[in-house]
């Protein structure tokens, strides 16, 4: 899966984005609709889709936000203190915050191999100085719980559409708000409202191991940009401080400039522009 988006609808009006959202990630057919036919109709009820959603870089002076929606099999989808994960390849995993980055970057490429499916948003620095960083991340956790939906809809065949009435699905998300779905759009593919539980869970990368998972996927993405961008820009130590406020970041822009991933919105961006 790799999307590209250049515009959008919020609410009601119609965007062009100062630069692209790219998306990215993996929908595995067989082994959703298999563990979906593998729970009786009745059970399917009482068995709903859970979609972790989490960002990371939100605090960060330079580069995107990225945000990642994680579906993790229904065995493993659960509340962390009840240790689902035990037994399974990601025992290890929590909120990536409370993860040394050797931990997190062994799940990373373990979380894509045994995910049923994810996706992994990049919001760059002009859409958050375009729409500020808390809309930017919204539109991110947005984007990223749609084109899943949308990909599990349209790419799980003609004998799923008898599965997807009786298949309710709960979006959890890390923090204290759920973002505003487009129903509209997904109505047009036959994703009811009626079906989507939004729940806003505070905390909730280290609470359950669906929105963890998504955690991994966020922070570890973002981390390969900040390493890209260090060597893009040496002078800049990117990939020690990711790009968040240090005392050498700070003075890396005094000594060097602005870069044009740093986000122009932000404070202290302002003060260095008009220093400059």
């Amino acid at each position: 899966m790799k999307i590209t988006i250049r515009s959008i609808d919020i609410k009601g009006q119609y965007i062009n984005l100062a630069a692209p959202i790219e998306l990215t990630g993996e929908l595995k057919v067989a082994e959703l609709l298999a563990e979906r036919h593998s729970h009786s109709l009745q059970d399917l009820s009482s068995v709903p889709l859970q979609i972790g959603v989490d960002e990371a870089g939100r605090g960060p002076l330079l580069g995107s936000v990225n945000v990642a929606a994680a579906i993790l099999p229904s065995k493993w989808s659960g509340l962390i203190e009840d240790q689902p994960l035990l037994t399974t390849p990601l025992a290890i995993l929590t909120d990536s915050k409370q993860l040394s980055e050797k931990k997190r970057d062994i799940l990373y490429p373990l979380v894509q191999q045994y995910a049923l499916g994810y996706v992994i948003a990049d919001i760059p620095a002009a859409v958050i100085d375009q729409l500020n960083i808390l809309q930017a991340t919204m539109l991110g956790m947005r984007l990223c719980t749609e084109q899943l939906l949308i990909a599990i809809y349209q790419q799980l065949t003609i004998d799923f559409a008898s599965l997807c009435s009786h298949m309710p699905t709960q979006i959890l998300y890390d923090g204290n708000r759920c973002p505003e779905l487009d129903y509209p759009t997904l109505a047009k593919v036959g994703i009811e409202q009626a079906t989507i539980d939004c729940q806003a869970w505070v905390k909730g990368d280290a609470r359950h191991t669906s929105i963890a998972a998504a955690s991994i996927l966020a922070k570890v993405s973002r981390d390969h940009r900040m390493y890209q961008l260090d060597a893009q820009y040496p002078d800049y130590s990117i990939g020690k401080h990711k790009g968040y406020p240090t005392a050498a970041h700070m003075q890396a822009i005094v000594d060097y400039g602005v870069l044009p991933e740093h986000r122009r919105s932000f404070a202290p961006m302002k003060r260095a522009l008009l220093e400059k």
